[in-house]
């Protein structure tokens, strides 16, 4: 039942307080054309009815289980086991909210702590928060983060870095008066040289991902000293977490803060959202971290708990003095990963890592030995990059119409930048099987060659 708390009396003392006759006066304004009712909306329906058309609707997609499945780029598709799901739907983390009140919030605070040592550990880092909402504005944060502990204004960002996190971080940029300086798009390897060259007196933080957009891996440890030489902080972004079960964390590289997408375990790929931001530093930047950070304490009684501690969110201090805006954070997300990583373990993260690079080895294995087709990488973990003969976009198109989603085509990520055009992105996780390489191989021949 709608609920409509004001009377025609309180709607007229209003009015009359204003010193307008009506509600349409208010609306004087915006002119006719904007005041009338949006003709296009269809008739009322009834409950079945929309149903039914929004079931009609959403059988136009094609679901990432649906055949062979090769997209990534930032979003990956990985086995999540049952019970996570299982677990995360319990009523008591369902409607859980954000913990101000310890006392009856010890479990959502114990995960959360919990969660805050996963991913430290993971990123290679000494402190982390608990959570952000994704990736790419976890990026942003940490350029407005190092601007904050430099007293610097601009940030460099490596031309690899992929177009989505480099957008959040351009947008912030207008709103908060720092410069942004990106290096070229380097396809395929690891440019470190003209990035190192560009880093000066006035710079406050360099932006390298590694695994890049291109499936390139970095090793951090030369662009973390020349950074470092000149007083500026190294942010390493990783979009696929998984990647950390096989190589080095960007923390133990040197990274002063490190930025990860953490929808690969635990969280299936939903169209986009919601994802989960991950977040880590040194020690001595703690208090410059955006978000939240859950603390263990001992109570008046001497029991272990738990509590949030150094919260310098809008919402809890003055605006002027906060480190962020975040409202919340992705909590049934890290939960999701926090069950995830827990049954996974050390070994079995890095199993899962290995399976899903040897994957990726037998697919571009496979794809270099068909003409019109050149990888492009030297080095990769699940997602590499290949070069083809014609534009890659109207072949994805095709091979989609075949039930193969064969990637994601550089020319959606840069339109204006037509050198890239013939570029593909391929990721190969564990969800990969041999009948899949071959369906796409086999597709792929096809198309290259009509």
């Amino acid at each position: 039942m709608r609920y409509l708390p004001h009377t025609d009396h309180t709607r007229r003392a209003m009015l009359d307080t204003i010193g307008v006759a009506s509600i349409d006066d208010l609306f004087e304004q915006a002119g006719a054309p904007l005041q009338q009712p949006p003709t296009s909306l269809p008739p009322h329906k009834s409950e079945m009815e929309v149903e039914q058309h929004l079931s009609a609707l959403s059988g136009l997609n094609r679901a990432a289980g649906d055949g062979a499945f090769f997209v990534g780029c930032g979003a990956y598709r990985h086995h999540v086991p049952a019970s996570v799901d299982h677990l995360i739907q319990r009523s008591e983390f369902l409607t859980s909210y954000t913990p101000y009140q310890p006392e009856i919030s010890q479990g959502t605070l114990q995960y959360l702590f919990e969660f805050q040592t996963q991913v430290a550990n993971l990123l290679g880092s000494e402190i982390a928060n608990a959570s952000l909402y994704d990736g790419s504005t976890g990026c942003g944060e940490a350029v407005l983060m190092a601007h904050r502990i430099t007293r610097r204004k601009k940030a460099l960002l490596s031309g690899n870095l992929h177009p989505h996190y480099a957008g959040v971080v351009k947008t912030l940029s207008h709103m908060s008066s720092f410069l942004v300086d990106q290096s070229e798009v380097v396809p395929g390897q690891a440019a470190t040289a003209d990035l190192i060259a560009k880093i000066d007196d006035e710079t406050s933080c360099v932006v390298v991902q590694t695994p890049d957009v291109f499936g390139s891996l970095y090793d951090l440890r030369e662009i973390a000293d020349a950074a470092q030489a000149k007083g500026a902080l190294l942010i390493a972004v990783v979009t696929e977490v998984v990647s950390l079960g096989a190589i080095q964390a960007p923390g133990d590289m040197g990274a002063d803060i490190v930025i990860a997408e953490g929808q690969s375990i635990g969280n299936g790929l939903n169209f986009g959202g919601p994802y989960l931001g991950l977040f880590a530093c040194r020690q001595k930047y703690v208090r410059q971290m955006p978000g939240r950070v859950c603390g263990e304490t001992i109570d008046a009684d001497g029991k272990r708990g738990f509590v949030l501690t150094l919260s310098t969110r809008e919402q809890h201090i003055r605006r002027e003095k906060a480190t962020s805006n975040i409202c919340t954070n992705s909590g049934l997300c890290c939960l999701a990963f926090s069950i995830h990583m827990t049954l996974l373990g050390e070994l079995g993260l890095k199993k899962l890592a290995k399976l899903n690079h040897s994957k990726a080895v037998q697919l571009s294995k496979a794809l270099s030995e068909i003409e019109g087709v050149e990888v492009l990488n030297q080095s990769f973990f699940n997602e590499f990059t290949v070069r083809l003969n014609k534009p890659a976009e109207p072949i994805v198109e095709r091979l989609a119409e075949k039930n193969i989603l064969a990637g994601v085509p550089a020319s959606r990520l840069w339109p204006d930048q037509k050198p890239l055009d013939n570029l593909l992105m391929l990721a190969a996780t564990e969800t990969v099987s041999d009948a899949h390489i071959e369906e796409l191989c086999t597709g792929l021949k096809e198309v290259l060659d009509a």
